[in-house]
């Protein structure tokens, strides 16, 4: 570590003192103990937790307090909290702190050789800036630490990093931008260790091509998918995670089922359930003699078998109101649904249909019945067309059912993992509907 990297703890380590020689150090993810502290150790740690300082510092604070004995402890004590992402790393350089190195999780282990000047470097085609409350952060899904950049210069410094450059030529296009006392290049070379630390950043070759860039595997990812995967489940980030109900008492839960907005209503088949269990065919021979079929029959679909179809994959069977487990009136269906939030809704394009004339409709699960909605004759045709399109079809579909989620009945529970469970509850209706 140089001049120019300040190490500190991270903003959500609690440090307590546990005893006269000792301190426990801790997050929501991790915990840890240190024991026979010297007095000079002890007011390092309380040094990490407010302004930080750089390694070095630290060393010599405690060799000139304490001795060399207790300078080599307090850095096996650093590795340790290392580690287990309890540091961060920052770069301070003329007044401006240009980024800060955030570990998200446990098993990120701050290690890096500093930048040779004529090294060419290139930002990562997975790494994206965004606003977390009032500072920029640049984070990518291939890493396990976030960037944090809360001076305008750490900003321009990564966007320069969109073509390959040396750790000078940075300067120079910070220079360009902001103007001659921009930063010296000590200062330069140490944010772009950082960076390269923490995968953000990658050494390009000579064509300016990144090692992520010859990977067979990285290559056949597109960016958003990538970040989707790795966001959207435990392991890769620190962000709150499952169902934390983070906007309870600030907006009211949307009703578990959607209200309807026209009076025009088709009223669909409602079968006998008893008659269905006595002679449906058992569900092992509904899988063997599944198949695929991509030509549509002659004679057209009956409003009978489409009400027949709806009742048994998506009606509700049941509305259970909100209570003291479950703060959201939550509905029974033939299907799962993550948190019993049935977020999903059906919209049905008629083609042809005996009984029910062409147009589209919602499904009103609780009633049971259609919904006609407007929509111009082009619009629909275009929808048909496009299924047909995806299903290389030989004709358009005599009926097109397409899924809409009210995100909100996921958003309003679940951190991080709503869009990927509005997914798996497409998923879910799916199967049910095809085995149906």
């Amino acid at each position: 570590m140089d001049e120019h990297v300040i190490l500190s703890l991270r903003d959500t380590v609690s440090l307590v003192a546990t005893g006269p020689r000792a301190l426990t150090l801790e997050t929501s993810a991790a915990r840890v103990t240190l024991t026979d502290l010297s007095p000079g150790m002890h007011a390092a740690w309380q040094v990490l937790a407010a302004a930080g300082a750089t390694a070095s510092g630290i060393a010599s604070s405690v060799r000139t307090t304490d001795d060399v004995i207790a300078s080599t402890v307090m850095g096996g004590h650093l590795r340790r909290c290392d580690a287990l992402g309890l540091l961060q790393y920052s770069v301070v350089a003329d007044r401006h702190a240009l980024a800060t190195i955030v570990p998200m999780v446990c098993g990120f282990y701050f290690s890096a050789a500093a930048i040779d000047a004529d090294t060419r470097l290139r930002l990562s085609r997975f790494a994206y800036c965004r606003r977390l409350d009032d500072t920029l952060i640049l984070e990518s899904p291939l890493s396990t630490a976030r960037a944090t950049l809360p001076d305008v210069l750490g900003g321009a410094l990564v966007g320069s990093l969109a073509q390959p450059r040396t750790c000078g030529e940075v300067r120079e296009t910070l220079i360009a931008s902001r103007g001659p006392d921009a930063l010296h290049l000590g200062a330069v070379q140490s944010c772009l260790t950082l960076l390269a630390a923490a995968g953000l950043v990658g050494t390009a070759d000579g064509e300016g091509r990144l090692a992520e860039d010859a990977d067979p595997a990285l290559v056949q990812w597109e960016f958003h998918d990538l970040a989707f995967h790795a966001r959207s489940r435990l392991g890769r980030h620190d962000y709150p995670f499952g169902g934390t109900f983070p906007f309870i008492g600030q907006i009211a839960p949307s009703p578990a089922v959607a209200p309807a907005r026209s009076t025009a209503v088709v009223e669909l088949f409602a079968p006998d359930l008893g008659r269905l269990g006595a002679q449906d065919p058992p569900f092992s021979e509904v899988l063997e003699r599944r198949t695929s079929a991509r030509e549509h029959g002659g004679a057209p679909i009956t409003a009978q078998q489409l009400g027949a179809f709806l009742f048994r994959t998506a009606r509700v069977r049941g509305i259970r109101p909100a209570d003291g487990s479950r703060p959201y009136e939550a509905t029974s269906r033939p299907y799962p649904s993550g948190g019993a939030t049935y977020d999903l809704e059906i919209y049905v394009t008629v083609h042809r249909c005996d009984g029910i004339a062409p147009g589209l409709y919602h499904y009103l699960p609780v009633e049971h019945q259609l919904e006609h909605r407007a929509a111009s004759a082009d619009a629909l045709a275009q929808l048909l067309r496009d299924a047909q399109s995806a299903a290389a079809a030989s004709g358009p579909p005599q009926l097109l059912i397409t899924l809409a989620s009210r995100f909100a009945r996921l958003s309003w529970k679940y951190r991080s993992m709503a869009y990927a469970t509005t997914l798996k509850n497409v998923g879910v209706l799916l199967q049910t509907m095809y085995l149906v």
